[in-house]
């Protein structure tokens, strides 16, 4: 995963979570802000999030997994 889609899958979550959207984690004492809850989600690997990457030739694309790029 390039830190250009990690920074946007990070971003995009925290916004869901600042706007009320349910914690896919337990929460703990320590993860109080939505960015640090984002990134424990994604490190632990429970976003059910798709990345599409557009290849070379510029039409066709491919949708990769978050599972699989961690």
């Amino acid at each position: 995963m390039t830190r250009f889609e990690r920074a946007r899958i990070v971003g995009a979550r925290a916004l869901q979570i600042a706007m009320g959207a349910p914690i896919l984690i337990e929460p703990s004492k320590r993860l109080t802000n939505p960015i640090d809850i984002a990134l424990e989600e994604l490190k632990r690997g429970v976003l059910p999030i798709t990345i599409r990457r557009t290849l070379p030739d510029g039409v066709t694309y491919q949708d990769i997994p978050l599972k699989w790029l961690l």
